[in-house]
């Protein structure tokens, strides 16, 4: 039996993963204005349906902890640090900027998180 903990880990990631292909994936899509076109367009792009099956994974985790663990400490677990993976990820991985004042909210978060699971 796996600890819920380490469930909760594996569906922050997959839902932190999840986000971040979906973004890639709609970096490579053409802008088009037509509605059939850009269906086609995103029922043939692979990157986004390892995005939708990262969320799907990433949901049956979460729904897994939450027969397991409060509502009051998983969430706030699933959400901060999820964002926080998504913002790190982004400025590694996207080449987005990070700044200095968002930083300071990042500490915040941790902050927030430790507090949480204690």
């Amino acid at each position: 039996m796996m600890n819920t903990y380490t469930v909760l880990s594996l569906a922050i990631i997959l839902n932190a993963l999840a986000n971040i292909l979906m973004k890639v994936a709609m970096r490579t899509q053409v802008k088009t204005t037509g509605i059939i076109k850009m269906t086609t367009q995103f029922f043939t792009n692979p990157v986004l349906f390892l995005g939708i099956f990262s969320f799907a994974l990433a949901l049956v985790a979460y729904c897994y902890v939450l027969s397991r663990l409060n509502l009051s400490i998983a969430y706030p677990l699933m959400t901060s640090l999820g964002f926080l993976i998504v913002i790190l990820a982004s400025w590694l991985f996207l080449g987005e900027a990070i700044t200095r004042i968002q930083m300071i909210g990042f500490a915040f978060i941790i902050a927030g998180v430790w507090m949480v699971a204690r």
